[in-house]
């Protein structure tokens, strides 16, 4: 399993995303689950993937192979809404060759992907594409994109995101969101990769693989778990009397 958020602010974009894939007990192995393509000046994409990892190769592979062809490809389509459907189209190709045989053996086709970026002349712009080649866009209303093991990082992107939020803000947010991600989900694991795109850069400028020993992270997920427990703390106790609406005794 995987997780990746993909979040859309007046600033630019953040995403995120964990490398572990699970094949079973024993067959536990880190792949990268973000691609970037960029023609840095014309237009800076990024694609994050989760579910059956052959399946997400195959699209991403696909993706690639039409880089160098003559027809269209994501250097080629007009806009952040064409490249969407792009990649839409590249999922349905790979689910005409391969579904069939995958349901023979009863394996679903389960694929997923954030698409992210910018192409000069427009906004940066923010999607989320399902298995059957559909997809969806984020708005200032709606501003993230979860995918994979989505539900133990929700809570604190609620609280805390807005279309408003810096770049500096949301990257912190993501990382807190994937840290409690990892605290909850075996499935989920380092090294991370992430990305925040300034807007209108047009370029993959801050990157950067996070692993257990990086020194931000590690204070980050320090301060976060020592912060959230005094907080606790600091909450009122229970007053039973007062919970079930009787008076309190004198």
């Amino acid at each position: 399993m995987t997780y990746c958020v993909g979040m859309l602010m007046d600033a630019g974009l953040v995403l995120l995303s964990d490398t572990r894939t699970n094949a079973g007990v024993d067959q536990v192995n880190t792949f990268r689950k973000m691609n970037i393509f960029e023609k840095p000046g014309e237009r800076m994409l990024v694609l994050l993937s989760a579910g059956n990892l052959a399946i997400t190769q195959a699209v991403v592979s696909l993706i690639r192979e039409r880089l160098d062809s003559d027809g269209a490809s994501l250097y080629t389509e007009a806009n952040m809404f064409e490249v969407a459907r792009h990649v839409g189209d590249c999922i349905r190709a790979a689910h005409g060759r391969d579904a069939a045989a995958l349901s023979a053996f009863g394996i679903e086709f389960n694929a997923s992907f954030i698409l992210a970026g910018q192409i000069v002349g427009e906004m940066p712009r923010l999607f989320s594409i399902y298995a059957a080649g559909n997809f969806i866009e984020a708005t200032p209303e709606t501003p993230y994109f979860q995918i994979g093991e989505s539900k133990y990082g929700k809570p604190i992107i609620d609280r805390i995101f807005n279309w408003q939020s810096s770049l500096t803000d949301a990257a912190k947010c993501a990382l807190i969101s994937m840290d409690s991600t990892l605290k909850s989900n075996l499935s989920v694991g380092l090294p991370l990769d992430l990305l925040c795109y300034r807007r209108d850069s047009l370029r993959a400028e801050n990157r950067v693989s996070i692993d257990a020993s990086h020194p931000f992270f590690s204070e980050l997920r320090k301060l976060w778990g020592e912060r959230i427990k005094q907080a606790f703390i600091d909450l009122p106790a229970l007053d039973w009397q007062a919970c079930a609406g009787q008076p309190r005794q004198q």
